[in-house]
């Protein structure tokens, strides 16, 4: 099982995406904001994260930033969910280190797909 974290500050993207997380066999772990994610980052680092694209009082970009400052033996994949595919956020976001994004809203058959992908890349990290 991989520990995933959906940063969102919709409760329902957060709920949907929680419950196709824990339908896949993974652990769903919570966060409203982007300072309550990475405070959960620096106590135990998450195998995933989806990372909604506009937050409250932090930007994705500036996320980031920050998560790649934490010290950890586990460096999380990043899913971005985003509500349009804006070429220039998205490259932006690609070379700020996010391994593949999705369009909200979302349902299970786009979501699981890219999921599971980059917990491939996550383990053949772990095993290499």
């Amino acid at each position: 099982m991989k520990f995933c974290l959906i940063v969102d500050d919709s409760d329902v993207i957060r709920k949907v995406a929680a419950k196709i997380v824990e339908e896949m066999g993974h652990i769903p772990i919570e966060a409203a904001t982007a300072e309550d994610a990475l405070e959960r980052c620096m106590s135990s680092m998450p195998d995933l994260i989806l990372l909604d694209w506009h937050l409250p009082t932090m930007s994705a970009m500036n996320f980031l930033a920050s998560l790649k400052k934490i010290k950890a033996e586990v460096v999380p994949e990043v899913l971005y969910c985003v509500t349009e595919a804006d070429p220039i956020d998205l490259r932006s976001a690609f070379r700020a280190g996010i391994g593949d994004f999705v369009l909200k809203p979302f349902d299970r058959n786009t979501l699981e797909p890219k999921i599971s992908r980059l917990l491939e890349v996550v383990e053949a990290y772990a095993n290499a």
